[in-house]
């Protein structure tokens, strides 16, 4: 599995160093207070990047946050049951060290 990581990674810097190197004419981004001189490459893996920062923190509020607090209530609940009763679910255990 690292291995596949590995080649996934390097996958993915492969295409960033080809789009760096296919769109590198100058870019001045205007912010109003500053500007920023760069790459039109640099621009699109950066504006890439904070697409996907944005849209993990989109799934982790709206998503993992909310079945966490649920995970938090049924382990409170399973405390606090008599200990002949049974868990209705059984959790498999970690593979790969996750």
């Amino acid at each position: 599995m690292n291995l596949f990581r590995l080649l996934v990674l390097l996958a993915f810097l492969l295409v960033g160093l080809v789009i760096g190197a296919l769109n590198s004419e100058r870019l001045v981004i205007d912010l109003g207070v500053t500007s920023i001189t760069t790459s039109s490459g640099i621009a699109i893996i950066v504006s890439l990047l904070a697409g996907a920062v944005l849209g993990a923190a989109i799934v982790l509020a709206g998503v993992v946050v909310p079945l966490y607090g649920r995970l938090r209530q049924a382990n409170k609940l399973a405390r606090t049951a008599p200990a002949d009763v049974k868990p209705a679910v059984v959790v498999p255990p970690p593979r790969d060290g996750v």
